[in-house]
Formats: C-alpha cells, structure tokens, sequence
C-alpha cells in the first residue's frame, strides 16, 4: 500500500514502517558515533518505543553494550492497516541489537496491568537474571486500575483561575488566543493517578519483590519544568500536580531502594515534539519559539541527544551524580539558560498568524511531528508500494 499520513488533531493514525526504521538507525549510528559508555549491563524500558523511552533503550543497548527489555503497547500492523509507529521502531531495535550481538527482548501490553508486571519479571528472571536500571517513560491518557477496575482520565488544565494565552494550529500556522477553564478537585486527582509516581511505585515494587533488581540499581523517571511563559498550564497546571507526586515518589523510592544500595530520579528534560506535547495548549507554539533561539545558538538537542547527555554527564559520569536541590537531575539546562529564555520571550510577545514563519521554527516542529510517525524522513520513497506488516522479533 502507499502509506500517507492521516492526522486528526496532534494524532496521525498512521506510520511508516520504513520512516520509522530509518530514524531508530539514525539514532542507533549518532550513539555508535561516539565515545562507549561506561554504564548499564542489563536494562528494563517502561514505555520504550517512543521518545525518551527509545531513546534510553537505544543509548543504553548501542553506548553501554547492554542487554534491554522493552515494555510497550501492542499494535501489530494489519494488511491494511499500519501498526503504530512503536511498533515499527521496536522491530527496528530489535532487529539491530540481534545484529550488534546484544540481547534484546519485548513485553506488550498495558503497562498499568498487574499481569504485564509479572510477565516482565518472568521474562528478567529467566533471561538476564536481574537489570541495573529501570528506566519509567510511560505517558498515557488514561489509566486503568489493576485491583478496582476504575478509569482515571488525565486533563491539561490550569488550577484555580481560567488561563489565556496564545497557542497555534501547527498544521496551518494561525495563532489564535485560548481560554481554558481550571481543572476541577476530581480532575486534579484523577489526573495525578495517570500521570504521578503511583505506577513507577508499582513497577518498582514488583521487581523488588521478584528478585530482579540487581545490588546498586538505579531507575529514573520523566519530568519538565518549563518557562515562564508555559507555567500556568504546566507546572503550576494539573499535569503540575501529577509531576509534584512523581518527584516525591522519587524520593521515596530512593529510601526504598537503598536497602539494596540503589537509587532513583526523576530527569528533567527540555521541551521536544512528542505526541504528548502536541496535545498541550500554548506548548507547540513555546516549543517552535525555543526551537529557532536553540537552534541559531548551536543548542538545540533531541531525545537521543538529551539522553547521550544524561548517561555520559550525570548517571554515569563517574562519582555522586549531580541533582539540584530537590534531587533532581536536570538536562533541562539549555533550554532554561538567561539568554534562551530572553529571546524567546521577545519572540513570544511579537508572534502573530502573519510572522510566524519567519520568527519561529513551525516549519522544524511540523517536521518533527510527522516524523514521529516514520514521516518527513529524508532518503524515505514515500510514493513506493510499502507492505505495512513488520514482524516485531523477541517478543515475550
């Protein structure tokens, strides 16, 4: 079939199985391109075919030499349908770590479901034995508790006051003004169940108790700050409130995991185009402002770029890693510098439908967007007949 992209929204319901391989080995190649990490031996991806998640499996598996489990959400291709672009990216993985010699396995399923957790645990215990980190890079709308069955749906929501501000429709460029109402009490907490540190803890828990969590383990997990300018929806947000419980989860675990000399974090990561911030008011048009400043100063990062840096600058650079006051990691350093942070408030304040193109990098954004989805891949013959169906190896 000749594979387009169809997109509704910040979704496109469909991938490209070659896109997507093209870009795993593009990021595969910029960590073989560098200096060898002397890091993990065996790791566990939580949410591991997209982003960060990838990213992480990818760094660790291509820089370290480790042996990886990744856990991610089913969606197989049909005849005439694509599989997601995960899919694609994890046949793509797997396919290049049985080349490069390394282990590599594949538990699908629903990362919040009890018998997912034990089919991981299963899967450590029989092939690596125990794994040194545990990275959790789970984003989702909804979640469904294991024990009561009950559905949380999370909300991006400011608290206490409506909040105004520009946002933009990246696929036309206009730049609008929105207004979105706060978020209620129960939206708030349900918005924590999905996105706070509750499921990490679970994870964390069950691997504990299965015995697979090797002496000096460390896991980390997924936060942003932000500027000032995407504060009021984010940070000080109801997604504010998931990542305030994520944090202090963190240290919890780091309590926890002391017993077997561990550790955990939480990462603080600069803005990127991932489908979950596409679905953000305000956060696309923040993201295409800081792409240009970043960019012009030779700063710009993506996930594979951010994550070389986490594990060669913090995790595993050799001595007590270095946190900020509340114990976090932060990788978010660039985007937040004085001088970034200056230009793209100037920018901010200028930005209409009608400069748009020429004061922000939308063009970059829209780009990375689709090739989230195997899309916008350069070397990529997307007028060829293409069969969508891509078996995924290794899977538990």
């Amino acid at each position: 079939m000749i594979i387009k992209p169809r997109t509704r929204g910040f979704i496109c319901t469909t991938a490209h199985p070659t896109g997507c391989a093209l870009q795993v080995q593009e990021q595969i190649q910029y960590v073989k391109d560098r200096s060898a990490i002397n890091g993990p031996r065996n790791v566990l991806v939580i949410g591991a075919s997209q982003g960060y998640g990838l990213a992480a499996r990818i760094v660790a598996a291509f820089g370290a030499g480790a042996n990886t489990v990744g856990v991610y959400r089913q969606s197989e291709s049909k005849a005439n349908r694509t599989a997601s672009a995960g899919w694609y990216n994890s046949a793509a993985f797997e396919k290049a770590a049985q080349q490069a010699g390394l282990k590599s396995f594949s538990v699908t399923g629903d990362a919040f479901m009890d018998e997912t957790k034990q089919k991981t645990v299963e899967l450590i215990r029989k092939e690596l034995g125990q794994v040194d980190l545990v990275v959790y890079s789970v984003a989702s709308a909804r979640r469904t508790d294991p024990k009561t069955g009950e559905t949380a749906n999370s909300v991006l929501k400011p608290i206490g006051s409506a909040y105004t501000n520009k946002t933009v429709n990246f696929h036309t460029g206009e730049v609008t003004s929105i207004s979105i109402e706060p978020a209620t009490e129960q939206e708030i907490k349900e918005t924590v169940t999905v996105m706070g540190g509750d499921d990490w803890q679970l994870w964390m828990d069950a691997l504990l108790q299965g015995g697979v969590l090797a002496e000096g383990a460390t896991t980390i997990s997924y936060s942003y700050i932000g500027s000032q300018i995407t504060q009021a929806i984010y940070r000080e947000g109801s997604i504010g409130q998931a990542k305030d419980h994520l944090e202090a989860t963190a240290k919890h675990l780091n309590e926890q995991l002391q017993a077997i000399g561990g550790r955990a974090f939480v990462t603080v990561s600069k803005a990127l185009v991932t489908q979950s911030s596409s679905a953000i008011p305000v956060v696309p048009l923040y993201i295409s402002a800081l792409y240009k400043v970043m960019k012009e100063k030779g700063l710009h990062e993506g996930c594979i770029e951010q994550t070389y840096r986490l594990f060669t600058e913090r995790l595993y650079a050799g001595g007590a890693v270095p946190v900020d006051d509340e114990g976090r990691i932060r990788i978010d350093d660039w985007e937040l510098r004085e001088d970034v942070q200056a230009e793209v408030e100037r920018i901010w304040e200028a930005i209409t439908t009608e400069n748009i193109e020429q004061l922000s990098d939308l063009e970059g954004y829209r780009k990375e967007f689709f090739q989230l989805f195997g899309f916008e891949t350069e070397g990529v013959d997307y007028e060829a007949d293409t069969d969508p169906v891509v078996e995924a190896p290794n899977i538990y």
